[in-house]
């Protein structure tokens, strides 16, 4: 018996749509998420299509957003925007509430919980404070 990718279990291209659309409507009407929001564009319609892309790949469905962008190189492409923990907790505050809102497991709510928070911590790309040696770009000088 062959093991389900998420994708599945997570209702193929429907659930994942769901879960973009909830994920993004958290982020339109959440003020506590107001910088995070503020760094896209005023229609979320294109960064929507694209999460569903990247996320349907990255769930062991189809690797749509390969197929259309290329590789998604992650982090370089979030770059140009500065990204603290700050900014990444109000990322996961949506997700996390958007995951509570699926028809998943517990195990599987921590798994992707977890997963995603690896990769939202992993766009940052600001020192949390001057001395932060993780983000400086000439160490030691």
């Amino acid at each position: 018996m062959t093991e389900k990718t998420v994708y599945e279990l997570i209702g193929g291209e429907t659930g994942v749509r769901d879960l973009v659309d909830r994920f993004y409507d958290y982020m339109d009407s959440d003020a506590e998420v107001a910088e995070i929001r503020q760094m896209h564009a005023k229609s979320l319609r294109g960064s929507r299509e694209k999460l569903f892309l990247f996320l349907s790949g990255w769930f062991g469905g189809p690797d749509l957003y390969v197929q259309k962008y290329g590789h998604p190189r992650l982090r370089q492409r979030h770059l140009p925007f500065a990204i603290a923990s700050k900014e990444r907790d109000q990322w996961m505050r949506c997700m996390r509430k958007a995951l509570a809102d699926m028809p998943l497991t517990d195990d599987m709510r921590q798994k992707l919980e977890q997963a995603f928070m690896n990769t939202a911590d992993h766009m940052r790309n600001q020192p949390e404070h001057s001395g932060d040696p993780r983000l400086q770009v000439f160490p030691g000088r």
